[in-house]
């Protein structure tokens, strides 16, 4: 029997789909890309925005349509980031909808189902979350959770909704896992959280602050004979700590790459969606990034529409896009979520005038990218490579601060493997470069 899971979401929602389809794995299913031929079909979403929502919608309309044409007993389901309000409404078109917290019931969920499950898994043989090991969808790059949940409660967003408050997973099990990681030969790892920066809060002395757990990392990285990178996402601007910056420049194997939302550049809606910081608190920052880390690539989030964006806030916004010159801004349109705040409040700016926005600042977000990019030109640069590209005769991948970068080259076995090459051309969002001999 084979299964076949989707992810439409963050990397976190990538992530928990690894330990999902570990258990599967473990139950005897295996896994296929041919959704059409699949007897589970999965869906790890995150419901923060309506057009996640949308594509879920769409998805098992689609399913739902090829199981009544196939005539034969497929199983569905959804899991993830899921609102209260959402999970009733899906229940209706999934054949069930589970928390990650309870994937432990998963094997249970199936055989009441009606289905046999090939292997014989019972529900108490499988361990705490954190503890399931991820099935890996490569052998170059692997997602680490250390936190769940946030305490933060921004007025626009759902996740303490679906995910509850801040817990830390033990940072002896994190360490652990990246060693194994990296022993194994991972080039790239990325620890996740809702807000990285105030990881052992929850634990009341009792564990380690985050800028410690990066430096044990850091320590390993140093002693390893293995060459790889470790990123984190996502933290807050209101706990970034200049420690975690001087441990960052400490340790190689630690990315020169921050990603550091804003949200937006206006102080009135920065406070309406209870950010908890200044511009002029982030700016101080990042000022610190730049002293500090003068190499690292410096990544954002932006919301255009927020309720009560006025034209003026949103230039304000524009200006400090201007003045941080971001590498990459994630934009989206606000749309308001049940469950979070900002729910209640007027939805006042159109949707064609959001759009606008979004395409303003995704303009100078180019043109931000593109002056860094023009420093690199002619320098030689270390990349992953992470695969083929569109055009075959190029391979593409990352720089350590994760700009995109394509590489003509003959050798076909370079996936997740470092290179050097010599940058010749760039553009807005990438470079081109040759291997260094």
């Amino acid at each position: 029997m084979k299964y076949h899971i989707v992810v439409l979401g963050c990397q976190m929602n990538i992530s928990d789909s690894q330990r999902v389809k570990t258990v599967f794995d473990n139950l005897g299913y295996k896994h296929t890309e041919n959704e059409e031929e699949a007897d589970v079909l999965g869906v790890i979403a995150c419901s923060v925005r309506q057009k996640a929502i949308d594509r879920v919608y769409s998805r098992i309309h689609r399913w739902n349509k090829m199981k009544r044409k196939q005539k034969r007993n497929i199983l569905t389901f959804l899991s993830g980031c899921v609102l209260e309000s959402d999970e009733k409404k899906f229940l209706k078109t999934f054949d069930f909808v589970f928390k990650m917290g309870d994937l432990d019931k998963l094997p249970e969920m199936i055989n009441n189902y009606g289905i046999t499950t090939p292997g014989n898994l019972k529900k108490n043989n499988l361990t705490d979350f954190w503890q399931i090991d991820p099935h890996q969808d490569n052998n170059f790059d692997a997602y680490v959770p250390i936190q769940n949940g946030c305490n933060n409660y921004c007025t626009y967003c759902a996740v303490p909704y679906t995910r509850g408050r801040e817990l830390s997973r033990p940072s002896k099990e994190i360490i652990r896992e990246v060693k194994e990681l990296a022993d194994r030969g991972f080039k790239q790892i990325t620890l996740l959280g809702q807000n990285v920066n105030s990881y052992g809060s929850d634990k009341n002395g009792d564990e380690i602050t985050f800028p410690m757990l990066l430096e044990e990392i850091g320590k390993y990285g140093e002693d390893s004979e293995n060459e790889f990178l470790v990123y984190f996402t996502a933290p807050h601007p209101k706990d970034f700590s200049i420690e975690l910056l001087f441990i960052m420049k400490r340790y190689k194997c630690l990315a020169k790459w921050v990603h550091f939302p804003i949200q937006s550049g206006d102080d009135e809606i920065l406070n309406r969606m209870n950010r908890g910081y200044t511009l002029e608190s982030y700016g101080k920052t990042v000022e610190q990034i730049r002293t500090i880390l003068p190499e690292a690539t410096l990544f954002t989030d932006i919301i255009v529409g927020f309720s009560g964006e006025s034209e003026e806030a949103f230039n304000k916004t524009k200006l400090a896009m201007e003045m941080f010159k971001y590498n990459m801004a994630y934009i989206a349109c606000y749309s308001p979520r049940p469950g979070a705040k900002s729910h209640r409040w007027e939805d006042d700016i159109p949707l064609e005038e959001k759009k606008n926005r979004l395409h303003i600042l995704s303009d100078v977000m180019m043109e931000t990218s593109l002056e860094y990019n023009k420093t690199l030109l002619n320098k030689e640069v270390r990349v992953l490579l992470t695969g083929r590209d569109r055009k075959d005769e190029y391979f593409q991948g990352f720089t350590q601060g994760r700009v995109v970068t394509r590489v003509k080259i003959e050798d076909k076995d370079l996936v997740g493997k470092f290179v050097n090459i010599r940058v010749t051309d760039i553009s807005n969002m990438s470079i081109e470069g040759v291997p260094v001999e």
